[in-house]
């Protein structure tokens, strides 16, 4: 049996593959310990999982209307969450992080969890990286979709050698992010490292596991070495512990169960778990496009009030707080949605053709993956009105190939394991094989 910790941080798109692979490692008898935000403590405990709490801690962030309008800045949101809000309380990371790992066997690290590579080498500690989605390999050959330069994947066409050279501008533009973690070494007495810890300095030498499935993305000659594809690790319960919605999740299953089965496929309209707390206008004109189509419409909208919604409330749309997607998506004719990675993985292996509407981070880069796979479509941001997503929905509603390509990819997906197949890749590697 080994004492493994899973260091994640994030929203639930970045907490649940983590937890689900961690229930897997304790079915195989091993002792997992996520250490991620004191808001998921409760959730993760539920399911019988050991926790640490690691600063900084998003859940006294998550009613701050300030904080939350930087992080889902569409061009700024990701250097604003770096720079000015992970990177400073790298060393409380550390110190949280090492009382946990000082008896540890394994540790596997998050793209976002700064301190994770830098305690590994400081404890001689054997590490993983866990890569969520390919956009963070930042490869030359398949150009990510960058919120500050969305021009990027149009340059393409030029050759990696072109691409490596604006990635490398920008890697460097943004190399003074890391400085937190350069203080952090000294302290330490651990030798300067040529890595960067955003870019490079977050891959594992021992090797890294991309959370994907090889459908969503195919592997790279420039992404790290001895990286293995596992497949998307699912897993989807709301859990305990969570106030952030404001309706019970059995009153929501109910009355979801209830409209699922009155009547034809509904249109799912979702923002995740974080991007909800930011949504501007999106339900709003989700639920003017979805009545101005007859379509019927499930808005799963968070904390938000039923009264910010036309009174009242007609039969063909239904309000709820929070579902698993895994229990709602395959019965809906379609979904809509913020492009997250967990939303994003839910959705295609629902088999159902979406809509991206991307907010920040890695959001655009997994809008284009949709719409060059062939099973869905997108509207920036800033062009998402009720006139529009009317004029994208009737699409992606009437054209059958939609349809078809998300039905093939999600009964790939749908078969693979991608929980089993990354504890295999956990033991196998702490066996030395």
């Amino acid at each position: 049996m080994a004492r493994i910790v899973l260091n994640t941080f994030g929203s639930f798109g970045d907490l649940h593959p983590y937890l689900a692979v961690a229930i897997g490692l304790k079915r195989r008898g091993h002792e997992p310990i996520v250490a991620t935000a004191e808001l998921y403590r409760a959730k993760v405990e539920a399911e019988g999982i050991g926790f640490a709490p690691i600063r900084p801690d998003i859940g006294e962030m998550a009613d701050n209307k300030a904080f939350l309008r930087k992080v889902w800045d569409p061009k700024r949101g990701t250097e604003f969450l770096l720079r000015d809000y992970i990177m400073p309380a790298v060393e409380q990371s550390f110190e949280d992080l090492l009382p946990v790992c000082e008896k540890a066997d394994l540790l596997l690290t998050h793209a976002a969890a700064y301190a994770g590579p830098v305690l590994a080498e400081y404890l001689k500690l054997r590490w993983l990286s866990v890569v969520l989605q390919p956009m963070a390999f930042l490869s030359r050959y398949d150009p990510p979709v960058l919120p500050p330069a969305l021009w990027l994947k149009r340059l393409d066409r030029f050759g990696p050698s072109v691409i490596a050279v604006i990635l490398q501008i920008g890697k460097r533009k943004a190399g003074s992010w890391a400085k937190p973690v350069t203080v952090l070494r000294r302290k330490l007495n651990l030798p300067p490292s040529e890595k960067n810890p955003l870019f490079e300095g977050q891959f594992s030498p021992f090797g890294t596991l991309a959370w994907f499935s090889d459908h969503y993305a195919q592997p790279q000659p420039d992404w790290p070495a001895r990286t293995r594809i596992t497949g998307f690790p699912f897993y989807d319960q709301l859990g305990a512990g969570l106030k952030r919605w404001s309706r019970a999740p059995e009153s929501d299953a109910a009355e979801l169960a209830e409209f699922l089965a009155k009547g034809p496929p509904p249109v799912l309209f979702t923002l995740g778990s974080s991007a909800v707390m930011e949504p501007g206008d999106f339900y709003r004109e989700s639920f003017a496009a979805a009545q101005h189509l007859g379509v019927r419409a499930i808005l799963l909208s968070g904390g938000m009030p039923r009264e910010s919604f036309p009174q009242p409330l007609p039969s063909s749309v239904c309000i709820a707080s929070y579902a698993p997607y895994s229990e709602v998506m395959p019965f809906c004719a379609a979904s809509v949605h913020q492009g997250g990675i967990g939303t994003t993985a839910q959705a295609l292996r629902a088999g159902k053709p979406m809509m991206v509407v991307p907010w920040a981070h890695d959001q655009p880069d997994n809008a284009a993956r949709i719409t060059k796979l062939g099973c869905g479509r997108t509207i920036p941001r800033k062009h998402y009105t009720a006139a529009r997503a009317i004029m994208e929905l009737k699409q992606v509603l009437a054209n059958d190939g939609y349809a078809r390509t998300a039905q093939r990819i999600g009964s790939q997906i749908a078969n693979e394991d991608g929980v089993e197949n990354a504890c295999s890749a956990i033991e196998q590697f702490l066996i030395g094989e």
